[in-house]
Order: C-alpha cells, then sequence, then structure tokens
C-alpha cells in the first residue's frame, strides 16, 4: 500500500490521521515540522505528503516548493483554515495537488487522497503513453485514425475508472461531447445517468436552479419543487459544456460540489448530497479568464485534475476521410438517396480545406451534399464549402482565419474555383486568371491530379 507522509504540528489532529489513515491500509509517517518531514522524504519512498500550511520553522509554502524542486512529481495535498483560501490557491500554484479547508471531515479526506494516488498512477502511465500508441484505440462514433486522437483515446481509457473530474479543451466543433460520453461509458458508472448541460444555451438567471434545482416558492413560477442536474445525475456523470461561460455566483456553489459533495436547491435548506462526477469542457482559455478576474482561481484547480486537449480537425487531416465516409453511410440513408461514395477530388478538397468549424462544420458539408447529390457518388460539384465562414472567423480587419497561411488560403480558392466550375479545369483557371500550366501546378501540389478533364 502507498506510504502517505503527514506533517502537522498539532499532535491530536496528527495522531487522528495516522490512525484513519492506518485504517485504510496506508503506511503513514508523521513529523511535527516541515524540516523534519524532509528528512522523512529522503530516507523513504513516499507516495504521497499531507501538509499543513502554518507550521513552526519553515511553514507550509516553502516546504512544497521545497519539495517540487527535489520532486516535482510528488502529490502534495495542503490543509488550512476556512479563512486562508487564498494561502491554499497561492499553493496550488506552487505545485500542490489539492488541498482541504480546517474543519475537514475524515471522510472527505480520504476521498482526496484517494483521488490524488489514482492521478498519480495516471500521470506515470502516460509517461509511457508513447509507447502504448502502438496500440490501436477505438471507440464507437469517434474517429482516431490520427495519433493525436490515438492520444486522446488512450489518455480516456486511463482516467474512465477512475473519479477525478476532467477538463476538455478545444475548439468549437472538435466532439468534446463524444469524448465525455466515451469516458462515461468506459467508467464504472456507465449503468447510470449521463446528463448534459450547456452553460451559453440557459439565461444566467436560470443556469444556478437548473443545475441544483429549486423549491416551492424560491421564484415567481417556482409552483412546484424540481430537482436540479447534479440531483438527477448521481451515481453517474455531469458533463457541463462551455464552463468558462458560468456566472460567478453559479462558480461558488460548483466548487462547493466538488469539494464537499453537497448543496441545497435555490429556496432552500435541506443539504442534498450527492455522487457525481463532473466532466467540464470548454473553446476559450480558462487561464486568461483567471488573468481577467472573470473565473475563480480555486474552481480552476479543482477542473483541471485530468485535462484533456482535442486537437483542432485541421492539425489531424488523417481523420478526415474516415470521418467523410461515417458521414456519408449516416446521411445517405437519412436523406433517402443512395449515396455510395466520393470521388478522390472531391475527397482531397475536403482534406485540403482549412475547417474553422472543425468536425461539426464537416458533418454539415458532408449532410447537405448528401441531400443535393445528383448521382450516386459525391464529386466536387456536390461539395459546398463556406468560405465565408473562414473570412469571418478573422474577425474584422484581419487577413487570415486564424491558424491558416496564406498558402493554405490560396489552395482554398484554387478548390472552390474548380468546384465552381464543376471539375472544368480550363474554366477554372479562366475564374482564377491563371494560365492552364500554372493552374496545373497548384493543383498538383494539393494532390488533385490533372487527367480526364472536363475541357470545353
Amino acid at each position: 500500500m502507498p506510504t502517505i507522509l503527514i506533517v502537522e504540528d498539532e499532535a491530536k489532529m496528527r495522531r487522528l490521521l495516522e490512525l484513519n489513515l492506518g485504517d485504510d491500509g496506508f503506511t503513514t509517517l508523521s513529523a511535527g515540522d516541515a524540516e523534519t518531514g524532509l528528512k522523512l522524504i529522503r530516507e523513504n519512498s513516499v507516495d504521497l505528503a499531507l501538509t499543513d500550511l502554518k507550521l513552526p520553522g519553515m511553514n507550509g509554502l516553502e516546504f512544497l516548493q521545497t519539495i517540487k524542486r527535489q520532486n516535482a512529481a510528488l502529490p502534495v495535498v495542503v490543509m488550512t483554515a476556512f479563512g486562508s483560501v487564498e494561502t491554499a490557491v497561492e499553493a496550488m500554484k506552487a505545485g500542490a495537488s489539492d488541498y482541504v479547508l480546517k474543519p475537514f471531515s475524515l471522510t472527505e479526506m480520504r476521498m482526496v487522497i484517494h483521488k490524488e494516488l489514482d492521478v498519480r498512477n495516471l500521470r506515470e502511465e502516460n509517461r509511457s503513453l508513447r509507447e502504448a500508441l502502438g496500440k490501436r484505440y477505438s471507440h464507437p462514433n469517434i474517429v482516431a485514425r490520427s495519433p493525436k486522437m490515438q492520444e486522446v483515446l488512450a489518455t480516456v481509457e486511463r482516467v474512465a475508472p477512475m473519479n477525478s473530474t476532467v477538463l476538455l479543451g478545444g475548439e468549437s466543433g472538435v466532439g468534446k461531447d463524444l469524448i465525455a460520453r466515451a469516458i462515461h461509458e468506459k467508467s464504472r458508472r456507465a449503468s447510470g445517468p449521463f446528463l448534459k448541460i450547456n452553460s451559453t444555451a440557459i439565461p444566467e438567471n436560470l443556469l444556478e436552479s437548473e443545475l441544483f434545482g429549486f423549491e416551492r416558492g424560491a421564484f415567481t413560477g417556482a409552483v412546484a419543487s424540481k430537482p436540479g442536474k447534479f440531483e438527477l445525475a448521481d451515481k453517474g456523470t455531469l458533463f457541463l459544456d462551455e464552463i468558462g461561460d458560468v456566472p460567478p455566483v453559479t462558480q461558488v456553489k460548483l466548487l462547493r460540489v466538488l469539494q464537499e459533495r453537497e448543496f441545497e436547491r435555490l429556496g432552500g435548506t435541506r443539504t442534498v448530497k450527492v455522487d457525481v462526477r463532473l466532466i467540464a469542457a470548454t473553446n476559450k482559455d480558462l487561464r486568461e479568464a483567471l488573468e481577467q478576474g472573470t473565473f475563480r482561481e480555486d474552481l480552476y484547480y479543482r477542473l483541471n485534475v485530468v485535462p484533456i486537449d482535442i486537437a483542432p480537425l485541421r492539425e489531424r487531416k488523417e481523420d478526415i476521410p474516415d470521418l467523410v465516409n461515417l458521414f456519408i453511410s449516416r446521411f445517405s440513408g437519412e436523406s433517402g438517396k443512395p449515396v455510395e461514395g466520393i470521388t478522390p477530388e472531391a475527397m482531397q478538397i475536403l482534406v485540403n480545406y482549412h475547417w474553422p468549424g472543425n468536425v461539426r462544420e464537416l458533418q454539415n458539408i458532408v449532410e447537405r451534399a448528401c441531400a443535393l447529390a445528383k448521382g450516386n457518388i459525391l464529386g466536387l460539384a456536390d461539395i459546398h464549402l463556406d468560405l465565408r465562414s473562414s473570412k469571418a472567423a478573422n474577425g474584422p480587419g484581419g487577413f487570415l482565419p486564424d491558424g491558416m497561411t496564406l498558402e493554405q488560403w490560396e489552395d482554398e480558392m484554387v478548390q472552390e474555383a474548380l468546384r465552381r466550375a464543376h471539375g472544368n479545369k480550363s474554366q477554372a483557371a479562366r475564374l482564377l486568371g491563371l494560365s492552364r500550366n500554372a493552374l496545373r501546378y497548384r493543383l498538383s501540389k494539393i494532390g488533385i491530379t490533372d487527367e480526364a478533364d472536363k475541357e470545353t
């Protein structure tokens, strides 16, 4: 069993933790000050350190910083008085894995320790992740041919059995909801509910009641009590999308649920206890929101236990052909048209496109192509890329969409001209003001062969 170091100057508290963690099967070492704690770390194999921030001599923050300089991988949980949350946040910035506010319950302490040891094991396994990528990971409805998506699914496999909070990052449309559902379906909570709530889809004044429920008479129109999403997701998973848009008042209640697994309904006094795993997602940079003061630091560190970043589609183009074929098989049946495939030229245009809307935009393009297709094979004339959205993504006064080079933008113009000319390369050259040879050169660069032309 893991060895836990307890650094606490109050003898009764230290002894209580020793007995309680010992009953859980842990081996414990204890010290009344930081200097003794450092000596024990040097002389023993310690798996986790639990320290008070207020210590005689070297304080807990200095103790933490010293540990991190010597062994950055060792998880450290800090204990601090209820009124010292700012100090706890400073400790998290310095590398603490988590914090517990005094007075705390021993059940809460055990839960935090078990969670941090689970995360430690996950991080150790991730050191061999590159080697593990030799194994192919798969999940229904998720295309993962590219190394970046294989890495995401490998992390899903490792984090799913735990109860750790997961923070999914990535641009809008990359498929964060699919990854959240995959985590749930591979977890021990798979038989429980999976509920999703989008923070931006609900008015700010209603979000709190949607999450936590309300009692009868809590506000005008509340004619009956109603449970919130946290109660309905008990023993399951709650996926909270666009976490960066949650208002500050609701952030406070979210922090309490993550820390104590309890809350009160809006307008109620009865404390509701729940067992819910939270998966949060954002397409914003939450660190920037921290600097602007619109997102709580303590909540950020509670959420960012296991971060998973999903790459935009333009950075994993190996996935595009499989995604296209998946969507064709899905939408050809729905549209009632026997669409069986796509020409190489049309596929190449899709592979080369910038995809500012990511997988969601690709899905929409293929669905429209299947609905309007004239034959059973999608060709250049069936692919209608929304180049206006690419321009809009750049914002007013800009030149190119984010992440796109001038060469990529020119390639998209060539492909759009070819589509408008219905594959006629001479006509496409005239649309672009290029010679036939100049167009032939540009087509060869983007992988479109110059054979079987439809010349007029």
